[in-house]
């Protein structure tokens, strides 16, 4: 199941076969439809869609080109649609200074005052911004304090660089990409899209305009929506069904409709590969990792009321073979649970899969002793977060527990090349984007060091 978060089916574009597109959208697997007001008379039609139809629901608002019409009853009209049970956001509301329909001035003054009564009226925010990233940044963090937990809105169809993109993650919105960036001439916007978090994450089509990939040209509908999904999946480096869980998840988060992601999660599937939740205890405090504030991994939600024994683990795998690899990872240090992943993995191996470990690589520390030749034949491949080029730096990033801190690094150090005797396959991995961390360094430290694999990740992207 897919959500259209950002559609315009009022439109007349669809008076001909409006209720036969909104049957394609239910047989093509659309759970929900987010309608979109742009004036007065679009927001009363979106709202009449929601009572005609029990999987759509409403945004109102002016659209920057129109706020040159609005009169002393528009903002009257629009609390009073707010307050319909269906209406679920502003919006869509912003600036546009690229095709410059109303002044500039007007477009700022109205867009404050949507913030205000989206504000007011407790609901999120739909923004439309084009060419207009500066005055667009300037007001809502008049408004929105950096707070990337917050559920403020979405930037709809988002088409701007990473500078907004970060801006707007930092404020608490959500980011949508339309068929947009399906387009041969999107790779900027491509780039972007790589790197927004899987739980800040959104598609629509903005239909009926800019319809995606290979729809171009075409109409574009509700139903469509599942090309984009398909195309930021496969640039993501998920599969469909993980994007869909993903922004199935951020929708029920944002809006509070739909369900949401069941704890206690033991085993899950990521890609072609599958995970195991063995603990959300670690050594370590990550300034990046929301293991203890927001347990979710691509829609899973990794909480634990209790460790799940290695019975229940195992349990929980139906097939090894059906996989790619199973890992022993969760929202913590598996190494921790050092005989859990040792029984199970044996059993695993015993069954024909592959095995990988991720790992903080403070195992030995933890467990006393050298653990890695009692992982020999049961991992093919581990894991191991370097996250920093020294010990400073790291103790920064990755908040090590107080009794580690300062020499915890070299035991990774010494870990990363213990693990070559006895594991096939190993790589160091960093999480980018971390304040005092030089990339470069931690590459030369992975290879021309070590010799092993050296990934470099952005965090909450693919899982």
């Amino acid at each position: 199941m897919i959500i259209d978060t950002h559609a315009h089916i009022d439109m007349a574009d669809f008076d001909a076969d409006r209720e036969e597109m909104i049957e394609r959208a239910r047989d093509n697997g659309v759970k929900y439809i987010v309608n979109i007001g742009c004036d007065i008379p679009s927001s009363h039609r979106s709202v009449a869609l929601t009572e005609e139809h029990d999987f759509i629901y409403a945004a109102v608002g002016i659209h920057p080109h129109d706020v040159k019409d609005i009169d002393a009853d528009t903002y009257l009209e629009l609390k009073e649609l707010l307050q319909h049970p269906r209406v679920i956001a502003v919006g869509e509301t912003g600036l546009d200074y690229f095709k410059n329909y109303s002044p500039h001035d007007l477009q700022r003054e109205h867009f404050r005052k949507h913030i205000e009564l989206a504000r007011e009226h407790k609901k999120p925010l739909v923004i439309h911004t084009r060419d207009a990233k500066e005055d667009t940044i300037a007001i809502l963090r008049e408004y929105y304090p950096n707070d990337p937990n917050a559920r403020s809105g979405i930037f709809h169809c988002f088409t701007g660089d990473q500078e907004l993109a970060d801006a707007a993650l930092a404020m608490g919105f959500y980011i949508s990409f339309s068929g947009v960036v399906t387009f041969k001439n999107a790779e900027e916007l491509r780039s972007v899209a790589k790197t927004i978090p899987a739980d800040r994450l959104f598609v629509e089509t903005d239909c009926p305009y800019m319809a995606p990939v290979p729809m171009r040209g075409k109409r574009n509908e509700p139903a469509y929506v599942n090309h984009t999904a398909e195309f930021l999946a496969e640039l993501r480096g998920t599969s469909v069904q993980d994007l869909h869980r993903t922004v199935e998840l951020n929708f029920f988060d944002l809006y509070g409709i739909g369900s949401k992601a069941k704890s206690g999660t033991i085993s899950y599937q990521i890609r072609n590969s599958l995970y195991l939740n063995l603990t959300q205890r670690c050594t370590a405090n990550c300034v990046f990792c929301t293991r203890i504030s927001k347990p979710i991994v691509q829609g899973y939600n990794l909480a634990l009321d209790r460790e799940p024994t290695a019975q229940e683990v195992w349990e929980s795998i139906d097939d090894p073979t059906k996989y790619d690899e199973v890992v022993f990872c969760g929202y913590g240090e598996p190494t921790l649970r050092l005989d859990v992943i040792k029984e199970v993995a044996k059993k695993i191996k015993d069954a024909g899969g592959r095995v990988r470990l991720n790992t903080n690589g403070h195992g030995n520390v933890i467990n006393k002793r050298n653990i890695l030749p009692e992982l020999e034949g049961l991992v093919d491949s581990v894991s191991i977060s370097l996250n920093a080029d020294n010990s400073d730096a790291y103790d920064e990033v990755s908040q090590p527990l107080p009794n580690y801190r300062g020499r915890i690094y070299d035991e990774i150090l010494k870990f990363i090349e213990e693990a070559k005797r006895y594991i096939p396959d190993v790589q160091a991995t960093i999480v980018t984007h971390q304040k005092d961390v030089d990339e470069d360094k931690c590459e030369e430290i992975a290879g021309k060091q070590f010799g092993v694999k050296y990934r470099p990740r952005r965090y909450n992207i693919v899982g």
